[in-house]
């Protein structure tokens, strides 16, 4: 008995020390700086299983051998396979690392990495688009998009971008001045397109609270984007993390009346993800007749059956509804009047959008050499919008697809060639129909007031369109890739838009139905990329795309006069406009790392730019006006973009300080540019333009900030913004005034009991009550301002996560 309890006791300790010697060690880092990283996450089939201890060092069973996840706040998430008895250092990278930041949406080159695309664009992650308040986008846009510009009509909607000089005020019926919807560039959600078939993009029913990825491609994109004159702006909801599950609720609150709820499942697996978002959000406005509500529900998913197969998904259901004050004239504003433009507030001033999207994407991996992937989808949008000018119903369906073909092949010798091809097809059936509105004869007032119960009512309809757009995108690029980081890209684009219109508004001998198309439109892309030991890349492009008019440019208003027998007439001599540009750049990390860059040099050349002429009816009276293509703008110039990671480590008081600069130089000019306008013949003049400034662009833009990250969880950043004054008509007679914006936000994350994440915030914007324009409508005098929030926004958050 005693021989076999000794038997016993030594088999014990042997399978002890065997089990202490059979366990997985290892050691977490900043792959910047080297330091080890306490507190970092290690998990395994979706449960946290152990921490890393003061020097970064961890160690779990062997039970645990296969796939582990390592995470930690403020780097990205890795996953690595390893073995019962390995030992292995895990250098993660910081998630702010502008750089190494994959993956760019479209690319001929098999590298997708930042550093190898010859080519100017931004990638925005959620360190930049959470600075804020995250909900409108435009504070994200211009505090770290050098270049670019973001405005916005009302609280959270008439949104527009403005890139590198070519937006708002660059184009359009008011002489040089489309300040009413967004031209020139495109916008994809989730692969979709925002920007319909016609080149019109409304963003009021986009939830960018939601978003937690932005891609900005600066300059004419038509070679992989088609009809792509300014860039390509690409949205990405957020993504659930691989290997985990959670059920979520954010609130935030601020002044102005500002309330959001967002309720949100995430379920991140090997090989599929579901992202659940339902919210609600409201505002009283910053001025009166300002309020502001959007509910929204997005839905996306990823599923991989096989290694050679993947398939997505998106649909997104958005209502919104914005007031509008108007815009005021050049004396309110600068008076420090708020109080809007009564014509728009007594008829109820607004923009309601429904929107339904919708979209399936597959992606299929042929062998070594050859992918396809290829999305359907479909969006369904309606609306009702009231000005000073009436009312106007909308309702459109857009349909397309997009097919791309990826391919690669290894030549030897270190050379490859890789390429893209593929095709992007829309179509947009839209309805639009604009009534009168009238004094509601409920109202006894003689003169309407605001704060009268009775706004004005719908009157006599004025016009009934029917329109039809459809255009197709045909392109291809490739890459080829020498050894020690040299490569050449040449690619080309072709394009065709064909539109009909079907006036249904009858009126006797007039024309109801127009059509036209616009075809042969080459958008080539030369570049050449080099790369020097993975830090740093020079590049230098040549690109070009076009914008084709809409439908309201192409035909000639009908005027019901006898003596009048060129209206209602097709306006066949537009040509769309062409941008050719010439760029010259570099970016890179220096100082070992420490220090990213990016530098671009810009020459472009907008031709054939749309302006209008106006036509006298009479001694007293302008009969109409219509477009013609006018002369040329003419843009140089410089974005700049530094970080710096000033302190990166896992020991002191503070983990991570990283300053940042961003700064924007910007001569644009028109070129023999004229145009005409005037309410009669004595008053019809022709602008001649030619030299001076582009309207609605700052010459200098700078951002300066800092993000700050401590050890106990504590977060924060403040940030800079100055922007210079700028042109708001052309010839350059009048200026806005430089302004100065002051931000800052405080947070604090926690992983409370291993289960529940709680996110904490404050922040303020515009600290010192500075006086700034949200949006400014050039070439429309007297009315020109939508101005920004008179006094300081505070806002706090707060985010709960229950982690299965």
């Amino acid at each position: 008995m005693k021989k076999n309890c000794m038997l016993s006791l030594l088999f014990l300790m042997t399978g002890t020390i065997l089990l202490a010697q059979s366990a997985i060690k290892g050691k977490v880092i900043d792959r910047v700086t080297n330091s080890p990283l306490s507190g970092a996450t290690i998990s395994a089939g979706g449960k946290n299983i152990a921490t890393t201890d003061k020097d970064g060092s961890f160690s779990i069973s062997c039970t645990n051998a296969g796939i582990i996840s390592l995470s930690f706040v403020g780097y990205e998430m890795q996953k690595i396979k390893v073995d019962c008895n390995d030992k292995v250092t895990i250098s993660l990278k910081p998630a702010d690392d502008a750089l190494d930041n994959v993956e760019i949406t479209a690319t001929s080159n098999q590298n997708k990495a930042l550093l190898y695309q010859p080519v100017s664009i931004t990638k925005l992650s959620l360190v930049e688009l959470k600075r804020g308040n995250g909900l409108f986008l435009d504070d994200a846009i211009n505090a770290n998009v050098p270049g670019v510009t973001m405005n916005r009509r009302a609280v959270s909607s008439g949104q527009q971008f403005n890139i590198r000089g070519y937006g708002n005020g660059s184009r359009g019926t008011r002489g040089v001045s489309s300040n009413f919807d967004g031209q020139g560039y495109k916008v994809y959600l989730n692969g979709i397109p925002v920007t319909d078939a016609e080149g019109i993009t409304t963003m009021d029913d986009i939830d960018f609270g939601s978003v937690g990825n932005v891609e900005v491609v600066k300059g004419p994109a038509g070679t992989l984007y088609g009809l792509a004159i300014a860039g390509v702006v690409n949205l990405k909801t957020i993504k659930p993390e691989k290997g985990q599950s959670s059920i979520g609720q954010d609130i935030m609150l601020g002044n102005y009346g500002l309330q959001r709820y967002t309720t949100h499942f995430q379920a991140g697996g090997e090989k599929s993800s579901l992202l659940v978002n339902y919210g609600h959000q409201k505002s009283e406005g910053y001025t009166i007749h300002n309020n502001s509500r959007k509910d929204f529900v997005n839905v996306a998913g990823d599923f991989q059956p096989t290694t050679k197969q993947s398939f997505s998904a998106y649909f997104g259901y958005s209502n919104s509804y914005d007031e509008r004050s108007g815009e005021l004239t050049i004396q309110q504003y600068n008076t420090n009047d708020y109080s809007g433009n009564i014509d728009y507030i007594k008829r109820n001033a607004h923009s309601q959008v429904y929107t339904v999207r919708a979209g399936l994407g597959h992606t299929y991996t042929f062998n070594n050499h050859i992918a396809n992937t290829t999305a359907v989808f479909v969006t369904g949008f309606n609306s009702n919008a009231s000005s000073a000018g009436g009312w106007t119903d909308k309702s459109t369906t857009n349909l397309g697809i997009r097919s791309a073909f990826d391919t690669k092949f290894e030549l030897g010798n270190g050379l490859t060639l890789s390429g893209i091809t593929g095709v992007e097809s829309q179509r947009i059936n839209a309805q639009t129909i604009g009534y009168t509105m009238v004094k509601d004869p409920r109202d006894p007032n003689a003169i309407w007031t605001y704060g009268n119960p009775y706004y004005w009512i719908l009157g006599a309809s004025t016009s009934n369109l029917y329109a039809v757009s459809a255009t197709t995108s045909l392109f291809t690029e490739w890459t080829f890739a020498l050894p020690k980081g040299l490569s050449f890209t040449g690619g080309i684009g072709y394009s065709s838009m064909k539109i009909g219109l079907d006036d249904r508004f009858y009126v006797a001998n007039k024309p109801s139905h127009y059509d036209t198309a616009y075809k042969s439109m080459l958008s080539p892309h030369f570049a050449i990329n080099k790369v020097f030991n993975d830090e740093i890349a020079v590049y230098v492009s040549y690109s070009k795309a076009y914008k084709a008019p809409v439908s309201s440019y192409f035909y000639i208003p009908y005027v019901a006069s006898p003596a009048n027998n060129s209206t209602g007439i097709l306006n066949s001599h537009l040509k769309p406009e062409a941008g050719n540009q010439f760029e010259i750049g570099t970016r890179g990390s220096l100082l070992n790392s420490r220090l990213s860059y990016q530098l671009a040099l810009f020459h472009t050349v907008f031709s054939n730019k749309m302006t209008t002429v106006a036509v006298p009816l009479n001694a007293t009276t302008t009969a109409y006006s219509y477009l013609v293509n006018g002369g040329k703008q003419d843009h140089k110039g410089i974005e700049v973009f530094l970080k710096y990671y000033l302190l990166k480590t896992a020991k002191g008081l503070f983990t991570a300080i990283t300053p940042f600069v961003n700064y924007t130089y910007a001569d644009y000019t028109y070129e023999d540019f004229r145009y005409q306008t005037g309410t009669t013949v004595a008053n019809t003049k022709t602008y001649d333009f030619s030299g001076s400034p582009v309207a609605g662009v700052s010459k200098h833009v700078v951002a300066i900030g800092t993000d700050l990250m401590m050890k106990t969880g504590l977060y924060g950043n403040i940030l800079y913004l100055y922007r210079d004054k700028m042109p708001i008509t052309a010839p350059d007679t009048m200026y806005t005034s430089a302004y100065n914006l002051l931000n800052a936000k405080l947070g604090y994350k926690k992983r409370i009991s291993g289960h529940f994440d709680l996110d904490l915030s404050l922040g303020i914007d515009n600290i010192t009550g500075a006086k700034y324009p949200m949006m400014v409508f050039v070439n429309q005098i007297p009315d020109a301002y939508v101005a920004g929030p008179r006094k300081a926004s505070y806002f706090a958050g707060i985010k709960l996560n229950y982690i299965f």
